[in-house]
């Protein structure tokens, strides 16, 4: 028996070598360890004992850091910046045995695209895609006046799809979902409440000023422009028709808006979620 650790560990089994042992083996003799921080809203994915401090994780063989930052809960639209011993690094960087990687979110009071190798490019607009389980946030963007694409039918490959595809921003409760290679621009939502998942949105794309209510179909999405009574008379109830005078009609669907008994309560709600943001 020679002197070397490979014969006596891998060995011979029946009808040749063992290739889950020898893949194991190489793994272990291979073992990459990497200690890791991560910052802000990213520790929402992390389970409590890794929240808030440096720890130490160990990889098998040649990994890239975005391989790793998912493998430990991460999606990787959440992250902004990414350095590797204090330096800028891209997803794609292969961790090293002793690197120390420092995991950033998005920072809302300054701009790091300049300096961050991971962000996309700035999108000219913002415009939403939503997962099936987020009907209520859809509605609630629209009445925004934000461009929002939501069906209760839609697959998770054609969400990855419209997100990369058209440059959509993918909203989801479904890390798996933002963790696609093809998504580059998304966010997972983190409330249950409708109202607080629409402040959330609100406040991390910084959408405040460009808040216009009541501009778009909430039950399409097209955007709504003024009509006279006359162009949609046939449309109306016969109470409408007698008792109001100002109609909206949306460009896709011809759907008809007017100021009815709900007005007051929606216009009550954005005035409390622009509250909220300010």
């Amino acid at each position: 028996m020679s002197g070397g650790l490979s014969s006596p560990i891998v060995g011979e089994v029946p009808g040749g070598k063992d290739k889950q042992t020898e893949s194991r083996i190489y793994c272990y003799f291979n073992m990459t360890s990497a200690t890791f921080r991560f910052y802000g809203s990213l520790n929402d994915f992390l389970p409590n004992n890794r929240q808030q401090v440096s720890f130490t994780h160990n990889v098998g063989g040649r990994v890239s850091v975005k391989d790793v930052v998912e493998s430990l809960g991460v999606p990787h639209p959440e992250v902004g910046l990414l350095l590797i011993n204090s330096q800028s690094a891209p997803f794609s960087q292969l961790l090293r045995d002793g690197d120390y990687v420092s995991v950033y979110p998005t920072f809302g009071a300054f701009d790091v695209s300049a300096v961050s190798l991971v962000q996309p490019t700035p999108l000219a607009e913002v415009r939403f895609v939503l997962d099936v389980h987020l009907g209520t946030l859809a509605t609630h963007l629209r009445l925004m006046g934000f461009d929002t694409l939501y069906r209760n039918d839609y697959a998770d490959d054609e969400l990855a799809r419209i997100s990369h595809n058209d440059h959509w921003i993918l909203l989801t409760r479904d890390r798996g979902l933002l963790m696609r290679s093809l998504v580059e621009y998304g966010y997972f939502v983190r409330h249950t409440q409708p109202a607080r998942q629409l402040i959330d949105v609100l406040q991390r794309f910084k959408l405040t000023e460009h808040i216009r209510p009541f501009t778009r179909c909430l039950a399409c999405n097209g955007e709504l422009t003024p009509v006279s009574k006359a162009d949609v008379q046939d449309q109306l109830p016969p109470k409408v028709r007698a008792y109001r005078h100002q109609f909206w009609q949306c460009s896709h669907c011809n759907r008809v808006y007017w100021e009815g008994m709900h007005h007051q309560r929606m216009l009550q709600f954005v005035d409390d979620v622009r509250q909220a943001l300010n």
